[in-house]
């Protein structure tokens, strides 16, 4: 049986509260105020707390503030119960670290779907305190759960997914197949700045920003992608720690390919540039992690991007790199024949 603690100064609101929960199979206690409601708090440590803000003495943003202060109480699920329907009244609850809130007066099917909810995330997601030591073994279920939350989509080789100044509405998984981000020069042309493959995620940067998007996307070849809402995304990260940290590592990880990209754009000799750009891919394409040797299958415009050079001078330097046998030509696609000698041309 689940507890529930009521926090309410008004009589008639924290009886028929209780009584209505009573009546759902929860086992209730209650307190008039929060002072005592804080005490009641760390001696019953209830499933979830409904609490008024506006009481006397201390109101509910105090309870909240000194909850969060006990190892044992911190985790429990919040609820704010509330006559005033103001949005900074709200976004302060929500900013304070409340999971809920309730604008009185409410009906009994909205009380009982919010504490429903509330607890079945909580079992769904653990404390948030445990998320922060979660093993990688819960990770993933936690982000394979993500995963099937969204809407798989297929797209065609060649077909945008979002476009720059585009609205971020989802974050992206890719199913199968092979995306592609990339920029626009000021005169038209194209750098190409990641190929996600399947499992990677792409489009978060947009939302964890609140911004726009700043780059375009568009399939290599025949792709399925998931589509997770924005909403439950962020849910995820505010629920588990864990996952929010897996992001912002993620986050490091283009920012850090970005910058050497940069860095070999200003200073490699296009030589260099490509052979980089055809390594990057091949071990996009691999299946076998440790083999040398990788049939990769990418146009000559998109190898130009990666490369940020002319198509004509991507055409001259793989001819070179087959006449030095570092690669060949096998119908629409490139055999690269030693990724890792292909990674040691010099300037």
């Amino acid at each position: 049986m689940k507890t529930v603690l009521i926090v309410e100064d008004n009589d008639d609101i924290r009886e028929s509260t209780a009584e209505i929960l009573t009546l759902a199979g929860y086992n209730v206690f209650t307190a008039p105020e929060g002072r005592s409601g804080v005490d009641l708090a760390l001696k019953s440590k209830p499933d979830i707390i409904l609490c008024d803000i506006m009481m006397p003495n201390l109101d509910g943003y105090g309870v909240l503030f000194l909850l969060g202060k006990h190892k044992e109480t911190a985790d429990i699920p919040f609820i704010f119960l509330t006559a005033k329907a103001e949005r900074a009244d709200m976004r302060k609850a929500m900013e304070m670290g409340a999971d809920d809130y309730l604008t009185k007066p409410f009906d009994d099917v909205e009380l009982l779907n919010a504490i429903e909810t509330r607890l079945r995330k909580r079992d769904l997601t653990g404390h948030k305190r445990s998320s922060y030591a979660m093993s990688e073994e819960d990770q993933n279920k936690l982000l394979n759960d993500l995963h099937l939350k969204g809407r798989a989509k297929s797209y065609k080789k060649k077909q945008s997914v979002y476009e720059e100044g585009d609205n971020p509405l989802y974050i992206y998984q890719v199913k199968s197949g092979k995306v592609r981000s990339y920029l626009f020069y000021h005169d038209g042309r194209e750098l190409s700045t990641n190929i996600f493959t399947a499992g990677d995620y792409f489009g978060y940067e947009a939302l964890l920003s609140h911004e726009k998007h700043s780059d375009n996307t568009e399939t290599i070849e025949d792709s399925e992608i998931s589509l997770i809402n924005k909403e439950v995304f962020f849910e995820l990260l505010y629920q588990n720690p864990t996952i929010a940290q897996k992001f912002i590592g993620l986050l490091s990880e283009n920012i850090r390919g970005k910058d050497e990209q940069l860095l070999r754009l200003a200073y490699h000799s296009v030589r260099k540039r490509v052979a980089d750009a055809l390594v990057v891919v091949a071990r996009k394409f691999l299946e076998d992690r440790d083999a040398d040797e990788c049939l990769i299958r990418i146009s000559r415009d998109d190898l130009a991007a990666m490369a940020g050079t002319a198509n004509e001078t991507i055409s001259r330097t793989l001819a070179d790199f087959k006449d030095e046998q570092l690669l060949s030509k096998e119908g629409n696609a490139i055999r690269v024949h030693s990724i890792q000698k292909l990674s040691n041309i010099k300037q």
